[in-house]
């Protein structure tokens, strides 16, 4: 079965980087796959970031973070990252990859995703 292994969160001030990864494996490259970023903050649910359809199109990003994340697949297809830019407290949160091995109908949604990672610490604090 597909895992997926989030990195790359951390402790960073306001209008900092980072760049989150989620490597893919269990036999089955996350090529052809539709993948996703969603996050949850405390006390708060789990919320769509970013999304990509298999072929790569953006199929989602939230209001709060457009113009700011971007994802990008690497180039051995097995990766997937979310690069942040300009980074705000309100960002703080645990970071999570999901993937389909179809595009949802409706990709925001954390319930029409197989696969999970067990997420990642985003702290944005001064």
């Amino acid at each position: 079965q597909v895992q997926l292994v989030e990195s790359g969160g951390g402790l960073v001030q306001p209008g900092d980087s980072l760049t989150l990864s989620c490597q893919g494996s269990g036999g089955s490259s996350l090529d052809g796959y539709a993948v996703g970023w969603f996050r949850q903050a405390p006390g708060k649910g789990r919320e769509g970031v970013s999304c990509l359809s298999s072929i790569d199109s953006v199929t989602y990003s939230a209001n709060s973070v457009k113009g700011r994340f971007t994802m990008s697949r690497g180039s051995d297809k097995n990766t997937v990252y979310l690069r942040m830019n300009s980074l705000k407290p309100e960002d703080t949160a645990v970071y999570y990859c999901a993937a389909s091995p179809s595009t949802p109908w409706r990709t925001y949604l954390p319930s029409l995703y197989r696969y999970w990672g067990q997420g990642t610490q985003v702290t944005v604090s001064s």
